[in-house]
């Protein structure tokens, strides 16, 4: 009989959290006791999973005092920081899904397909990187490990449901005429070259945790990468091109053959036929298209890649609960 383990969902309420334990439910995860905790305010809520009704129970210190084998975090950076720790000190492991952790040397961050070995090295927390991050590792890591990248430069377009609730509405509303409560601009009809606070660079937080995180997640500390990360109105779904330099020639068709035996791509690239990935072909799926492949012609050894993911799913719950699955598979728990 297979063994199930007692899962904690914590900001189960949430656009996240709801995703997370629909892709709990729809992969058949083995659990015996599930746990849901949220605010104060979301507390007493009744949650249905499998059939079953659960209430949401508010979120305290004694709350991982019950028998908990993994928690889900998707509560936000302040929660995690509070209460991760908390969790694992009394034996919990926690996939936390915000950035509290992402570049804490001591905590992996883990893309399943890409660097599933550092999972073994947790103390208690694994980090999810950051939806924008995620997809675009798995081209990367499978063209890195065949011609090593050089250099990394991302342009992203990212749906509204990246921002939560809050950014879904603003999209909603803003196209009958409302004005924004999440975005400082409408983002109806428009395009906002502005994700997360600027920094003293004159980045975004988004555009640099793109950077950090792909050195950490593909182990390559020096590598050259930039970002401009830009807000599109777009409900579902994260588009990215992504231009790369390596240091060894290539030929497109192992280029493409590479991709497409890389686990979790989908390839997507007959333009002759308007074939390429869409925002709205990778809405509620799992997998990471790709496609408009081609050279960059501009420099030796140049490649330009569109990326496509939804966010919500293999950008958050999808990837958070593979980590889980990583955890049972390689008997670390």
């Amino acid at each position: 009989m297979k063994k199930k383990f007692n899962i904690a969902v914590v900001g189960a309420t949430g656009m996240v959290g709801q995703k997370m334990l629909e892709v709990l439910a729809e992969r058949d995860f083995p659990i015996d006791h599930l746990y849901l905790f949220a605010s104060s305010k979301s507390a007493g809520k009744e949650v249905e999973y499998r059939g079953k009704k659960y209430i949401v129970e508010e979120l305290k210190e004694s709350s991982f005092d019950q028998d908990i084998d993994i928690a889900l975090f998707s509560a936000g950076a302040s929660i995690s920081k509070k209460f991760s720790p908390i969790a694992a000190s009394k034996g919990v492991i926690v996939v936390d899904n915000s950035s509290a952790f992402r570049m804490d040397e001591k905590v992996p961050l883990v893309v399943p397909e890409v660097n599933p070995e550092d999972v073994e090295w947790h103390n208690g927390i694994i980090a999810n990187p950051n939806c924008s991050t995620i997809q675009a590792m798995l081209p990367l890591k499978a063209l890195h490990e065949k011609y090593i990248l050089k250099r990394v430069i991302y342009s992203t377009y990212q749906a509204v449901s990246g921002s939560g609730v809050k950014g879904y509405r603003d999209l909603k509303e803003g196209i009958q005429g409302k004005d924004p409560i999440c975005y400082p601009h409408p983002i109806a009809f428009n395009c906002l070259p502005h994700i997360d606070d600027f920094l003293e660079n004159g980045y975004t937080k988004e555009e640099m945790k793109m950077v950090n995180e792909s050195r950490k997640i593909l182990h390559a500390p020096s590598l050259k990468v930039t970002a401009t990360t830009v807000r599109v109105p777009v409900f579902y779904g994260h588009s990215e091109s992504i231009n790369l330099e390596f240091e060894r020639s290539f030929k497109l068709e192992e280029v493409r053959k590479t991709l497409e035996e890389m686990p979790g791509i989908i390839v997507m690239d007959d333009p002759k036929n308007n074939v390429y990935p869409l925002a709205r072909i990778s809405e509620n799926k799992d997998e990471v298209f790709v496609g408009r492949i081609r050279r960059d012609e501009s420099i030796e050894n140049g490649l330009n890649l569109w990326v496509v993911a939804d966010n919500i799913r293999k950008g958050a719950a999808t990837n958070t609960v593979q980590i889980a699955e990583l955890l049972i598979e390689k008997q670390l728990l």
